[in-house]
């Protein structure tokens, strides 16, 4: 079990309860095949650069320990949902 770190910026236009159900989400891909660890919401920020005609988004970091495949999978999923805009996922054991 390695140790992981996904940050993701959810569309600043949806509403709060949208915005918890996808960062619920989120942590039951994790939970299917690792650990949730610190849950880090950040909140509404500006963006560097616009993304989507969007200049904000609401940021969220979660840090996870998990198997070196669960990383693949999530990365697969937050590509294909509408709701977030951007994700990074990061191996904290590579150093």
């Amino acid at each position: 079990m390695s140790n992981y770190e996904v940050m993701f910026i959810i569309d600043a236009d949806l509403e709060d309860a949208s915005k918890e159900a996808v960062i619920e989400t989120v942590k039951g891909i994790i939970a299917e095949g690792g650990e949730v660890g610190k849950v880090d919401v950040w909140g509404m920020r500006k963006l560097a650069y616009p993304i989507l005609k969007k200049n904000d988004g609401y940021y969220v970091v979660i840090e996870f320990t998990a198997k070196p495949e669960l990383p693949k999978e999530l990365d697969r999923r937050l590509r294909i949902s509408d709701s977030v805009i951007r994700h990074i996922i990061v191996n904290k054991d590579e150093e």
